[in-house]
Formats: structure tokens, sequence, C-alpha cells
């Protein structure tokens, strides 16, 4: 395994995340994977490696945390791992059981603190912007968390730059704790990021860990056009990956990745896994699967190299797409 800085900081993280949104019970997405088999996934990161894992409190509705916390806790030394995990979404019926509030952001860590059986959080992250509450409140919160030594550095995640930007803006201004990650949707096939996230993100120091890195395996070259066909029963059942990779200038990047793929040896995955891992700006990909041997060949993709003219390969066919991911403001809404 290879490491690296989380952006500016002194935090040094594996460059292959584990993302633990493949755990939980089966009611949140009926693709995801119970504790016992999520076990092998934890061995097989340890062993790797790895020591940069991902989770949120509204995976599975909390059972994802469990079930990180409990493997995590057996298997690792707490000072050796950096654990991660989300706020915003709604983990109940009652209208202060989601989004940004003081109360909430204060009443969901604790919560996530008991589920992951640990007394700290080393990244906390804002899941998505809470148009609803202030920006100004939720920095306070956040703010408030790492001064009590609940959390140790705070993320975000899916925004518009100018949301983020503001964010930066406001926590220098007001001397609060500032944002040191930016977990963003980028891959091969979504590379909208790079207009203004990316650049905002190199320039301001602040270190990048995109989710779906892989396009939810669409790379692999086993997806057909209608995305019902597809090899696993997360491929068929998965409704954002229908929402998001399917358009035809997707089904083009593909073909190049098994080209390059075949060249080095390796599988088309490994190669999309291996281009993220050179983009500017990128600390570590988060990973996820519900099967372990493809978690192993994402954990060797730390190792190959990919050439200038290879990189420009599997650039070269992307076409621009709309914004996927994040939910945009009204006014931008009403412009498309």
């Amino acid at each position: 395994m290879q490491y690296a800085k989380l952006g500016n900081t002194g935090l040094t993280v594996s460059r292959i995340c584990l993302g633990c949104m493949s755990y939980g019970d089966g009611k949140w997405r009926e693709w995801t994977v119970g504790v016992d088999e999520a076990r092998e996934h934890f061995a097989a990161a340890f062993d790797a490696g790895v020591n940069f894992f991902d989770t949120a409190d509204v995976y599975s509705g909390g059972v994802s945390e469990e079930i990180t916390g409990r493997w995590l806790n057996q298997m690792g030394s707490r000072d050796d791992i950096v654990l991660a995990t989300k706020v915003n979404g709604p983990m109940g019926k009652g209208p202060n059981r989601r989004g940004l509030s003081r109360k909430h952001i204060l009443e969901a860590c604790d919560n996530s603190l008991r589920r992951l059986k640990t007394d700290y959080i080393d990244l906390y992250q804002i899941h998505r912007w809470d148009f609803s509450t202030p920006i100004e409140e939720t920095l306070d919160a956040l703010d408030t968390l790492v001064h009590t030594g609940k959390v140790r550095y705070l993320g975000a995640s899916s925004m518009a730059a100018w949301q983020f930007s503001k964010a930066l803006y406001v926590a220098k201004e007001h001397g609060w704790q500032r944002f040191v990650a930016m977990q963003n949707h980028y891959n091969l096939i979504y590379r909208e990021e790079e207009r203004e996230m990316i650049p905002l993100c190199v320039d301001q120091g602040v270190g990048l860990i995109p989710w779906s890195p892989l396009a939810r395996g669409f790379l692999e070259g086993d997806r057909k056009r209608d995305p019902g066909e597809g090899p696993t029963k997360r491929a068929q059942t998965d409704q954002m990956q229908k929402e998001m990779y399917f358009h035809d200038n997707d089904f083009e990047i593909a073909p190049i990745a098994q080209k390059i793929a075949k060249k080095h040896g390796v599988t088309p995955t490994q190669i999309a896994c291996a281009w993220i891992l050179q983009a500017p700006g990128v600390t570590a990909p988060i990973i996820g699967a519900t099967k372990t041997h493809h978690l192993k060949q994402i954990f060797e993709a730390v190792d190959i190299k990919l050439d200038a003219e290879e990189v420009e390969a599997l650039e070269k066919p992307y076409r621009p797409h709309p914004i996927l991911g994040h939910e945009q403001p009204r006014a931008a809404r009403m412009l498309r």
C-alpha cells in the first residue's frame, strides 16, 4: 500500500479508502453485504495496509456504522485507523432528524460515536449542502465538535464550488476549523468536477477523496445498454448507476480501458483506479465492493503506472454531463 497526506494536513492515509456503504442489513439497499461477509472485506483491507475507512450515518440507517465499528475495533488499533463518517441524511421521521442544524449535527455525532464504538471521529463530513440552514450555524457546530475532542478533522461532500468556497471563506472569517477534504463525485465517466471544484481544492490545499471513482463498475465493460442486465445484484438494482452512467458516450470509454488493461495484464477497473490515483489533487479514492476479490484487485491498483499517452486515450472520448451527485440551487435548475 502507498500512503499520502490528506490535503494540507499532517494526517497520513492509505491511497485507497475502504468505502463502507456496501455493509448493511439489506433493508436500505438489497445489494448490501451483511456483517459476517463484511468481515472478509475488513480483513483484506488490513492485510493490504489500508488504514482509511469511510461510512455515513445514513447508510442502512446506521447499520453500516455498526458493522464498521465492530470489525475495526476487533481487527485494528484505534490509533492506527483513520475513521470517517458523514452527517446530513434523514435518520428518522422528525423534522430535526436530518440536515445540518446545530441540533442535528451534535446529536448525530454522538449517535455515530455510539454506533462506531469510538471516542472520536477522525474525519467528520457534511454529506451534502443544506439549503435550509445558514452555513454559519453549521460551521459553528462543527467547530464545537473539534474543540470538544469528538472530531479531529472536518470534510465536505458533493456541492457546487461556490458553496464550498463560501464555506472555506466563512470559516476563515470566524476563526473556525475549516474543511480539509472534499468527497466529490469523480471518475472517468463523470469529470465535471475538473471545471471548478478540483481547481479550487488544489488551490486551497483540500484533499480529494472521490466517491464512485470506478463509476460503480461501469468501466469493467460488462454493462449492457439495459442496466438491469448487469453481472451482479448491485449492478442490476443500483438505481443511481442507472441514472448516471448509461449515456451513449459513456460506452466509448470502457473499450479503451479494456485495451489498456490487456496491455498491463490487469482488469479495466484497475485501470480506472490507476487513472484516478494519478489525477491532480486526489489523495485517496473511496472504493466500495460487494465481492472480496474485487477489493483485493483494487488494492493492487496503487502500483499501476499509466503513461501520458494512456491517460490521454482514456480521457479523449469524454463529453460533458449534467451535474450528477448533488442538488443544484433552484435558480440553476431553472436556467438549464
